[in-house]
This record gives C-alpha cells, structure tokens and sequence, in this order.
C-alpha cells in the first residue's frame, strides 16, 4: 500500500480514538467491496455501520446522529454516488446551523475515482469538488492531494465546529 492509504487508515483510528461517539457508516464500510474498505481494517468494528445503497437517507441519518450527540463520519466511496446525497448536505447539514440554533457535525468521506487500472465508466469518473465549494456556505470542503495532507486535515476537522467534506484522490491509494 501507499503513504497515502497508510494516512488514510491512521486517520480512521484517530477519529476512533478521540471521539468516544464516532460512527463510519456507508457501503462497503463493515464489509470488503471498495478501496475505500481497508481504510478501516483498524476501527473497531463496532464503530463501522454497514449501509444499504441509499445515498440520501445515509446522509439523512447522520445529521440525525449528529444531533443526538454522535460524531458520524458518513462514507462514499466515489464522488458520484455523493450526488445522491445532495438534498441532504446541501439544504439540511449546510442550513440547519443558518435556521436554528443546532450544529451538527458530519465528517464525509468521498474519493475522485480514476479510469486505470480499471475504468469504472463514465457514470463513476468525475470531480464535483468545484461545484461542491460553490454550493456549500458553512460545511467545509478539504481536497487530500498528498498524504502530508490527511492527519492534519483530520486532526483539523476534528476540532472545527463545521461538518467537512473529505475529497480524497483514489489515485493515490
């Protein structure tokens, strides 16, 4: 594996680690079936939530764990399956704190996918990230270009009272 995946997993068992209430919850989370997968191979697996296909609802979700006290890390293993989650993070999890006295804070991790090895087709290659920024007036979005990059941006989103977007590069892994 890579620098860059090694960050990836000591991130998750920080986030473990300093926050008693974490959650990670997607597809593919508690289970093998992305690259995304073995970032978690060092969580206890009592903190890995497995998920059906229903972007919007897991998103959903964890705001609702959000507001009762949980810390969610809220996965998605390609940026285009994030877009069905748009209605949630952009109308809910970046307004409710405009509209009411409520702060949830939701960690997403999401990752750019790349044509090689294997092309995943036209439906899994894209980069939102732009579009994201535009949409987005108090969640936070973090570009992970290097491994250098990844500790401190955790370490950061940790302690920032904003809920963060994580767009990773699984080019990199």
């Amino acid at each position: 594996m890579s620098a860059y995946f090694d960050a990836l997993c000591e991130a998750m068992v920080m986030v473990a680690r300093e926050k008693s209430r974490a959650i990670f919850m997607g597809q593919a989370v508690a289970c093998a079936g992305t690259a995304m997968s073995n970032t978690f191979k060092d969580v206890p697996r009592e903190k890995l939530l497995e998920m059906p296909v229903t972007e919007d609802m897991q998103l959903g979700l964890a705001i609702g764990m959000a507001l009762n006290g949980d810390f969610p890390v809220s996965c998605y293993p390609r940026i285009n399956f994030l877009l069905l989650a748009m209605n949630q993070l952009i109308l809910h999890l970046d307004k409710i704190p405009i509209y009411s006295e409520f702060r949830p804070k939701v960690i997403i991790r999401t990752a750019i996918a790349v044509a090689s090895p294997l092309d995943p087709g036209v439906q899994h290659l894209g980069d939102f990230t732009e579009g994201l920024q535009k949409m987005l007036c108090r969640v936070n979005v973090v570009t992970l270009n290097n491994a250098d990059d990844i500790l401190p941006a955790y370490e950061w989103a940790i302690k920032s009272e904003h809920s963060v977007v994580m767009v990773e590069q699984l080019g990199l892994y």
